[in-house]
């Protein structure tokens, strides 16, 4: 850095001084903004993005919800195909609709927490988070459903306070690996949504699909293509707590 002559040695010092402290806070905040983005690591507790297994089991997730616009159809088309599912879903969704996560636990699929109101697990007190997992998980338990619930942030979003508190309940954060619905041009065709699917997933998979609300008509019938290409390819489709038990085989 070249600094005009008529600053003196101090203010010279002073301005290196700030131009350091503003790396490292950019360099903090870039930091954070990873951290709290990262698919395979956090500070406590267990993190699962997808399991180490050579057998070819792949889990298929579906996030929000549960809404009419898509939670029927997206059950017809697991029934006809016989496929085993896991929906997290959220808390104020769930307490305005009970009766579709009465279904989704008839029909034998398992149910995660994506916390009450869907906001972003970062920068939260831990009263903020017991409330959001605890208040969902009454209402998931209201439904009938008796398994195991693991906790999918919404959007991923997490720093300490999640983390902490799933790690000292003994409880599983879930994340995932293969994600069709992130990218524009692959979201906008079923075709799309499919093919890149069955070209990402790899024994262990967890997969991220968004299917409830209006406007997702190319998911919903991008997911039967999907289950056919995969067991094409000799796949076999297991819910979450199924997949994690499969990790080392």
């Amino acid at each position: 850095m070249v600094f005009p002559r008529r600053l003196s040695h101090r203010a010279r010092s002073g301005t290196i001084c700030l131009v350091m402290v503003l790396v490292v806070l950019l360099s903090g905040g870039f930091g954070l903004f990873r951290l709290m983005n990262s698919r395979t690591f956090q500070f406590f507790g267990g993190l699962t993005d997808r399991v180490d297994t050579t057998s070819k089991v792949v889990a298929l997730t579906f996030d929000d919800g549960p809404d009419p616009a898509g939670a029927q159809p997206v059950l017809d088309v697991l029934a006809d195909k016989g496929v085993p599912a896991t929906f997290f879903l959220i808390g104020q969704e769930l307490e305005r609709h009970p009766e579709l996560g009465v279904a989704i636990a008839k029909a034998g699929h398992e149910i995660g927490n994506h916390t009450y109101s869907h906001q972003r697990m970062v920068f939260v007190t831990p009263g903020t988070v017991a409330g959001e997992i605890e208040r969902t998980d009454e209402l998931i338990r209201n439904t009938g459903y008796t398994g195991e619930i693991t906790v999918r942030p919404p959007n991923g979003k997490r720093l300490l306070t999640l983390p902490y508190y799933l790690h000292r309940h003994d409880r599983k954060t879930i994340l995932w690996d293969v994600e069709p619905n992130s990218y524009p041009e692959v979201d906008s065709s079923a075709a799309a949504i499919a093919d890149y699917t069955v070209a990402k997933v790899r024994p262990g998979s967890i997969v991220l699909l968004h299917a409830m609300y209006g406007g997702r008509q190319q998911t919903i019938a991008a997911i039967a293509p999907m289950i056919d290409k995969l067991r094409a390819r000799g796949y076999r489709f297991v819910t979450i707590s199924q997949l994690l038990r499969a990790q080392g085989t």
